[in-house]
């Protein structure tokens, strides 16, 4: 659909991304055109209005249905509600007030666990150890069956709630007689909006004791162990795999290289000079006179750097750079890396040849096209097909 929906590109974007999770039962079709028929475009406060209103109205709906011992109807409505209420969470950055930020989170967080607590999927609630704290984790198991088997671990991306893991592969792996393991990183969701902990580049930090925890259970074969990272996932997942050797398999959907390329490319080339100078006070003053001119992009670039842990826009800025793997760490990914490359790419484009190009192992690139109705980043109207193809190569990788 070349015309899109909206001519603001993050209200065209999450439209795809809630069609994209009708076929897995995480979205209605009608649900979501009847909220965007009466929202227009750039109307921030209506949209997060309406999708807070929608999310809250399916809950309220799936809370009746548990009430009554309907579990299979409850639990489709908190997935769908999960999936509305993350878009009202992201929307809160677009408002004049964070004052709803933590309590539409929170809403949203408890649809996801009610919808664990109700589904006929084998879901167990873990707890990874982590440094000096932990994180939070689901394992979800195909069947009963107590023998190992092939086991997906999913990273999430840089905004992306949990809950929309579930229709971004989990369910085409469970499908598929794999095991998932979804769980929030530091900067993620109840990491950063419950205990205020953000990002870390070196995501190894991360996935090595998810790797510990997996190998440590009796149901994962440790021969068939595979990570998938989403959208800014595709910068974690390969980070880690420089230095993580154990995994057998892996795919970056879609690659990413250098975070802060889908930073910069948004700021004015005469205030990049400031920064690539060093000019801290110039620039952060420059930065603070135009974000005067547009308070919805002095909000969204508060919500962005929320986990990055830094004040000022140089500060920030500064650590998003932080994220970037050098060619040395490319070079030190072995694993066999499938990476998703879709026509369109609006964040990163060209970076997922870059990390295709510089792997030092095995590697393939997935091209993705809008004739297929496949563009745009993490192809979100065509999760079947990258499903189809991810999983194929998956199963080939891992037989």
């Amino acid at each position: 659909m070349s015309k899109g929906f909206y001519k603001d590109p993050d209200f065209d974007y999450e439209v795809r991304c809630l069609l994209g999770a009708v076929a897995y039962g995480a979205a209605e079709a009608g649900e979501i055109l009847a909220t965007v028929d009466d929202v227009g475009d750039g109307d921030h406060d209506h949209w997060f209005r309406a999708w807070h209103d929608l999310g809250s109205r399916v809950h309220a709906a799936a809370d009746r249905e548990a009430a009554a011992g309907r579990t299979v109807t409850a639990s489709a409505a908190y997935l769908r509600a999960a999936t509305y209420l993350a878009v009202a969470v992201n929307a809160a950055s677009g408002l004049q007030s964070e004052d709803q930020l933590t309590s539409t989170f929170r809403l949203q967080r408890s649809s996801w666990e009610r919808f664990v607590d109700t589904t006929d999927r084998i879901v167990e609630r873990v707890t990874i150890p982590w440094e000096q704290d932990s994180m939070p984790g689901w394992f979800l198991r195909p069947s009963t069956d107590p023998g190992p088997r092939r086991t997906l671990v999913m990273v999430n991306g840089s905004d992306g709630a949990t809950s929309g893991l579930s229709h971004n592969g989990a369910a085409g792996a469970l499908a598929r007689g794999y095991n998932v393991l979804l769980f929030d990183g530091p900067g993620q969701q109840s990491m950063l909006f419950e205990r205020g902990i953000g990002f870390r580049p070196d995501w190894e930090s991360v996935l090595t004791p998810v790797v510990d925890l997996l190998l440590g259970r009796s149901d994962v074969d440790p021969g068939r162990l595979a990570v998938y990272g989403l959208s800014q996932g595709g910068y974690w997942v390969p980070r880690a795999l420089a230095y993580e050797h154990r995994f057998a398999a892996a795919v970056a959907d879609p690659g990413v290289v250098d975070v802060a390329a889908s930073w910069t490319a948004h700021i004015p080339s005469s205030l990049m000079s400031l920064f690539r100078s060093g000019k801290k006070e110039a620039f952060d003053r420059d930065m603070s006179l135009g974000m005067r001119f547009s308070s919805s992009t002095a909000r969204t670039w508060a919500f962005r750097a929320r986990p990055y842990g830094r004040t000022g826009y140089f500060d920030t800025l500064a650590q998003v750079h932080e994220y970037a793997l050098t060619a040395d760490e490319m070079a030190d990914i072995t694993t066999p890396l499938l990476v998703t490359d879709p026509e369109d790419e609006q964040f990163w484009p060209g970076q997922s040849e870059r990390l295709a190009a510089g792997a030092g192992g095995p590697t393939e690139l997935a091209r993705f096209t809008a004739a297929e109705g496949a563009n745009f980043h993490c192809q979100p109207l065509a999760r079947q097909l990258t499903d189809a193809r991810m999983f194929g190569w998956l199963d080939s990788v891992l037989a």
